[in-house]
């Protein structure tokens, strides 16, 4: 990621794009902790107070903005009057999306119109709806909220999702995943413009993880069944009830009726995966199961869902949830309150 150089003393400007039943921890936090970055921590360490940041709420019109829980927060300005703004930040979407995507349509103009004008764009969770509804995720890479992943690619084929990241950057716009991964992508915003360090400390004084895993570490396995190919769906049902057990190409091959080459290229046509790859999401997704629910050893997991060598399954589990095992144990199980 490139840094930022910063060219006077005055603090970088972040806007917070507020709409009408969005998730109003997503603004607030946002702003609280782009205000603080740096700050708090200077206060905790006695130093002299430097602000990095100063934070606007805007809306089209500098309406007051309803909030998905009820809550009314006032805008400091309307969005047709901010020209010039170093960061322009979407929150997530809380509401019906088809409403709010119908509902924003004002915005569109102006997040096109600041982009070019050289504002970093960036979106939490569901906020990448809106914009990919500008036309601003054609082509580049984005994320959104893995529960939200199937909408999204129905809705915007052109952009390049990647559900399984948190975080995602692309020529100056900044996508984040799930619903409070907003502090991530603040926290990857502020090490852009201020420096590691100055993210590293604001993340300590704010008590949350940096440079947290992957999205994958928290969703589900998406099935991928939304194909309609009836022998791939079959197999996939198999795979799902023998996956413990030593599977070969052939032997999936032979289930159902094809040759091995044939049943590869309809199975990542289908699912977008080949089998191989789909039978380890199916043994990480089962090992996640049993890592948050259970006490057993991670060698007895690790044979329990079909795999003998415990060093390379950790090396699956880390590549595709960004976690070791025993990290994803530690921050999934159930918390003892001493």
């Amino acid at each position: 990621m490139e840094a930022v150089n910063q060219t006077s003393n005055s603090p970088f400007v972040v806007t917070i794009v507020g709409f009408d039943d969005a998730l109003a921890s997503s603004i607030t936090g946002a702003m609280d902790m782009f205000a603080l970055a740096g700050v708090a921590w200077q206060r905790i360490h006695q130093e002299p107070i430097q602000q990095y940041f100063t934070v606007q709420l805007a809306s089209l019109d500098g309406t007051p903005i309803h909030c998905i829980n009820q809550h009314v927060l006032q805008a400091s300005v309307a969005l047709d009057r901010v020209q010039q703004s170093d960061i322009v930040m979407i929150p997530t979407i809380g509401g019906e999306i088809g409403h709010v995507l119908e509902q924003t349509r004002g915005l569109l103009p102006h997040l096109i119109r600041l982009h070019r004008a050289g504002s970093d764009l960036a979106s939490n969770c569901t906020g990448a709806f809106i914009l990919a509804n500008a036309g601003l995720l054609d082509g580049r890479k984005t994320t959104t909220h893995w529960g939200y992943a199937e909408q999204f690619l129905t809705m915007f084929p052109k952009a390049l999702l990647q559900p399984q990241q948190l975080i995602t950057e692309d020529e100056r716009v900044f996508c984040a995943g799930g619903g409070m991964a907003w502090f991530d992508l603040v926290l990857k915003l502020i090490e852009r413009y201020c420096g590691q360090r100055v993210a590293a400390d604001t993340a300590k004084t704010h008590v949350v993880d940096f440079n947290r895993g992957q999205q994958a570490a928290y969703a589900p396995l998406q099935r991928r069944k939304f194909h309609h190919d009836q022998e791939i769906s079959e197999l996939q049902d198999w795979l799902e009830q023998q996956y413990r057990t030593n599977i070969s190409i052939e032997s999936m091959a032979v289930r159902i009726a094809l040759t091995p080459r044939t049943m590869i290229r309809r199975f990542k046509r289908a699912t977008g995966q080949t089998p191989q790859q789909y039978l380890q999401f199916l043994r990480v997704e089962e090992a996640k199961r049993l890592l948050g629910y259970d006490d057993m050893p991670i060698s007895q997991i690790v044979n329990e869902i079909g795999y003998e060598d415990v060093s390379s399954f950790t090396r699956l589990f880390k590549r595709l949830t960004g976690f070791s095992p025993g990290y994803y144990r530690k921050s999934f199980q159930k918390i003892n309150i001493v």
